[in-house]
């Protein structure tokens, strides 16, 4: 469940690499250290595969030409003075492409170890001018089709346009995709669904009829960034994080993949005692998914950044806690709001149920924790709150008989507080013989082993405590998942440490009964779900 990069990816980095990899073995086959010193903005490979095109996104956004497979340079060529959104091969060429971008369109040829181009002219032809250009397709005959970002698809015989397709799409032309076995051209776009229309569609070898596919994922699909087309089906990506499967004869959708479209995944929470879990994102939508079918269940948009989650321990409720200080209680079973309240401004950090099912925890960057008495109906007035929190909080806890809460802050520490009054307690004893419901602190003797050598205090970013009380999972900020014994009191303590994430991760949870662990990224966007042996 990885949610699809908008278009077109940039892969940034101090050092920027292009890694060429086996998608059957998954060993890496080459990697190239790049001359793009702001990231690479676009790869593709040449008709034999031997040649790969890279386009940087420094100013000169420069194109250069690989011998992937020995990992040496061709040749390089400043491409354009503005982005360069997409450079492809033709299908039967090792020497022919186009770059297309803003403003721009270029025909290049290899010759010898030299690039040329030719500009696109666009000449007389009614309709005309040089836009904005997001995509590339080839046609027989030496065709090349682009699309734009009014919605229209430029025809063009070698570097001479020819014909404009005039609102091919309602919405920019994202995508396009055609091979040269049949012609037929796939595009994509921003293009809401009706019966002549919609943001996928399937033309003729010269653009003049085509055929529109109502995408059925049970919402409107109105925005496309991706096509592919293989074997009587056609591949979707969405920009909201689908990749759908169409037939091409029958027109039948089936959703492979889901994912969150933007921005970090903040909020996890995992059913009390079912295989399902709930994403909050910054695209501003929750998303309910089903851990044995690794499937979407529901989503929910809520109009805002979302930062945490939680569910109720009957579960009942959901709780979501937000970007503008707003929280949000659904009820499970329909979705619909229970209650909501905003008596903050900043954002929500983290949100808590209490065991008994009575209070509401809701933690913000103003330091402050607001409690909420459930059993007063959906007005949710807030009945109490802890105040000198230093920082903003990061995570809560509940302990088992709803009486306390812990804390721990923006500022390295850790601090207890009795439920609902809020006053802090100080006294070692008694916060020694406190037992927690959750474990998800950073902080305290109890979790000590969890810092590496060396670590800045940023660096482990969120942890939990397995059900049974035994383990105890972290995230970090390398993208790192570490599985220690609990309690680990003893500095650097022992750990196994399991790789997915590229950036850093947001949150961390265990399943109801501890077979899963769901972690979440941020600058990734995705969700990992591992199994515990």
């Amino acid at each position: 469940m990885v949610a699809t990069p908008p278009h077109p990816p940039v892969f940034r980095g101090l050092a920027p690499s292009i890694h060429v990899w086996d998608a059957m073995t998954k060993q890496t086959l080459s990697i190239l250290r790049c001359s793009h010193s702001k990231g690479v903005g676009y790869i593709h490979f040449s008709a034999t595969g031997k040649l790969l095109l890279s386009v940087g996104v420094e100013p000169e956004h420069t194109i250069t030409v690989w011998r992937w497979q020995e990992g040496t340079k061709v040749t390089s060529k400043g491409g354009h003075a503005e982005r360069i959104f997409v450079v492809e091969f033709r299908p039967d060429s090792d020497t022919q492409f186009v770059s297309v971008g803003i403003k721009h369109i270029k025909f290049w040829t290899l010759v010898g170890g030299s690039l040329v181009y030719k500009k696109g002219v666009i000449g007389s032809v009614e309709d005309g001018r040089m836009q904005t250009m997001l995509s590339v397709a080839f046609g027989a005959n030496n065709l090349t089709f682009t699309g734009a970002i009014n919605g229209d698809v430029y025809v063009w015989r070698e570097h001479f346009l020819v014909r404009v397709v005039a609102k091919a799409h309602s919405g920019p032309v994202f995508t396009m995709y055609t091979t040269l076995r049949d012609g037929l051209i796939v595009t994509g776009g921003k293009e809401r669904p009706t019966k002549e229309g919609g943001a996928v569609k399937l033309w003729d070898q010269e653009m003049k009829r085509c055929r529109a596919f109502q995408l059925e994922t049970g919402q409107p699909v109105e925005n496309v960034r991706s096509v592919c087309r293989g074997k009587g089906k056609l591949l979707v990506g969405t920009k909201d994080g689908e990749i759908i499967e169409v037939g091409e004869k029958n027109a039948a959708s089936n959703t492979m993949i889901n994912g969150h479209t933007k921005g970090g995944i903040w909020g996890l929470a995992t059913h009390p005692f079912k295989d399902v879990f709930i994403s909050a994102s910054d695209d501003g939508t929750i998303r309910i998914w089903d851990l044995a079918d690794k499937k979407l269940l529901n989503k929910v948009s809520l109009g805002h950044p979302a930062k945490c989650t939680s569910y109720s321990p009957n579960g009942e409720m959901v709780s979501i806690g937000m970007e503008n200080g707003e929280f949000i209680v659904l009820l499970v079973n329909s979705l619909t709001v229970w209650g909501k309240k905003r008596d903050r401004s900043g954002s929500i950090q983290d949100i808590r149920f209490s065991p008994d099912n009575r209070y509401l925890a809701v933690g913000s960057v103003e330091s402050a924790i607001d409690f909420y008495d459930l059993t007063l109906g959906p007005s949710l007035n807030r009945i109490g709150y802890c105040k000198d929190i230093p920082g903003f909080v990061i995570h809560t806890d509940f302990s088992a008989d709803s009486k306390h809460i812990q804390v721990s802050t923006s500022t390295y520490s850790r601090q207890v507080h009795e439920v609902p009054s809020g006053k802090m307690v100080t006294e070692l004893p008694t916060i020694e013989r406190i037992t927690w419901a959750t474990w998800t602190s950073i902080f305290g003797d109890e979790v000590l082993g969890i810092w590496p050598r060396n670590a800045d205090k940023a660096d482990v970013t969120c942890a939990c405590v397995s059900h049974a009380g035994l383990n105890l999972v972290t995230g970090d900020d390398f993208g790192l998942i570490k599985l220690f014994d609990f309690p680990c009191p003893e500095k650097f303590a022992k750990h196994k440490r399991y790789f997915g994430h590229s950036a850093h991760v947001t949150n961390i949870r265990f399943s109801c009964d501890d077979k899963y662990v769901i972690s979440a990224g941020g600058s990734d966007c995705s969700l990992f779900v591992w199994k515990c042996q």
